[in-house]
């Protein structure tokens, strides 16, 4: 199967300091007779900073794939808190989250924090992990696949089991490359498609329950 999103799906969704503050301590005044004056202070020598300390490590540098080589120091997408939360807004943000784990794992092979957030009922989304799974086989790798949602819509309603969210997918073109760093097979071309997501609530989390392609 391939592994990208199909081409037939329609592609008729719109698209959507620190701040350092260094507080210096005050030297206490004297008491002066009549007629003396102050003599000079000591000032207090400022506390040493660690280079170490002030200077960021800097990140290693993201390296797409390419003909030499898979994609190097890929970031695993963040969770943020209001992708948990029982909400129209929450249940979109989570499922750009699960969309931005799903190329994560085209890009790297790696599609356990993808699986994680999918029900085994999504026979789709099943479909997509061993087909990823299967481009990484016998030391290869994908370069391209990169994956975007500019539209997210849901039709939230409170207390369903099951909510529903139409999705825009678009798709980076993607080149299959064998270990010896010939192509695979042809290049899956870019596309724009979209489909629909069923998503449950359940312990204070979302998950992908069934993905089904709009015809």
């Amino acid at each position: 199967m391939n592994h990208r999103f199909p081409a037939y799906w329609l592609a008729s969704l719109s698209t959507i300091a620190v701040i350092a503050v260094f507080l210096g301590g005050c030297s206490g005044g004297q008491n002066l007779k009549s007629g003396e004056t102050a003599g000079p202070t000591r000032s207090q020598p400022a506390p040493a900073i660690s280079s170490a300390a002030a200077t960021p490590r800097p990140r290693p540098e993201h390296k797409a794939g390419d003909v030499n080589g898979r994609a190097q120091n890929v970031p695993l997408p963040i969770r943020a808190e209001l992708t948990d939360r029982n909400t129209k807004e929450g249940l979109e943000e989570y499922t750009k989250y699960w969309f931005s784990l799903l190329s994560y794992g085209f890009e790297t092979g790696d599609v356990a924090a993808s699986s994680k957030q999918t029900s085994p009922s999504c026979v789709f989304c099943s479909a997509l992990k061993k087909s990823i799974a299967a481009g990484y086989q016998k030391g290869g790798w994908l370069a391209g696949g990169h994956l975007s949602t500019p539209s997210v819509q849901s039709n939230f309603k409170i207390g369903a089991s099951r909510q529903q969210v139409v999705v825009q997918v678009i798709q980076e073109e993607t080149t299959y490359y064998r270990a010896d760093k010939s192509v695979g097979r042809s290049p899956a071309p870019g596309s724009n498609t979209a489909a629909v997501v069923l998503a449950t609530y359940a312990h204070g989390k979302w998950s992908i329950s069934d993905m089904h392609p709009l015809r």
